[in-house]
């Protein structure tokens, strides 16, 4: 199966310089942005068009065809090289794409089930242990959730999902975790 392509991008952070550590003369440097894949939450390094300035949190087309801003995708970024910029740009980035993908986040915890014998999905969202996870499954039971707040509504003391959503991606974007669950 072919693995789907990221489309857009969020701009995380913009170097018109390039990377400082790049040792090569300033000639040769080319301007990058680090970004988030809005699809897959994929880090990626692209090389912006030579007339473009780009500005963090801005959303660009990277698909196939004709792009306006983005020369080509450099590739994949790794977390360790991300600027202290894009790390913090990354939260805002993640919490937008999930206000904008809400019901795909309702969809897992009213659809998620078992890794292992021993082990749910839901359980890897932090803060929510075996209590929380065995509360959420006997609510979806008895009827769907349809939202973050019928969630926090309907489970007593249930830390914010949302947040805790937001936790989980990016520590799957830092490789913290074997598991993916929302990050491919």
């Amino acid at each position: 199966m072919e693995e789907k392509r990221e489309d857009k991008a969020i701009i995380l952070d913009f170097l018109p310089n390039g990377y400082p550590f790049d040792n090569r003369p300033m000639f040769r440097k080319t301007a990058i942005a680090q970004a988030l894949g809005t699809a897959h939450f994929s880090l990626l390094e692209l090389i912006p068009k030579k007339e473009f300035t780009l500005q963090t949190m801005q959303v660009v087309y990277i698909g196939e065809g004709k792009r306006e801003e983005i020369h080509h995708v450099s590739g994949k970024l790794l977390p360790e090289k991300m600027t202290e910029t894009a790390k913090h740009a990354l939260e805002e980035a993640v919490k937008g794409l999930i206000g904008e993908r809400k019901a795909e986040f309702m969809d897992f915890f009213n659809k998620s089930g078992a890794i292992t014998t021993r082990m749910h999905q839901i359980e890897l969202i932090p803060g929510i242990g075996k209590k929380h996870m065995w509360e959420i499954i006997e609510q979806r039971k008895e009827k769907p959730f349809e939202s973050f707040e019928d969630m926090k509504a309907r489970i007593k003391l249930l830390p914010d999902p949302e947040k805790a959503i937001v936790k989980r991606i990016i520590s799957e974007i830092n490789n913290e975790d074997k598991y993916k669950l929302f990050v491919k």
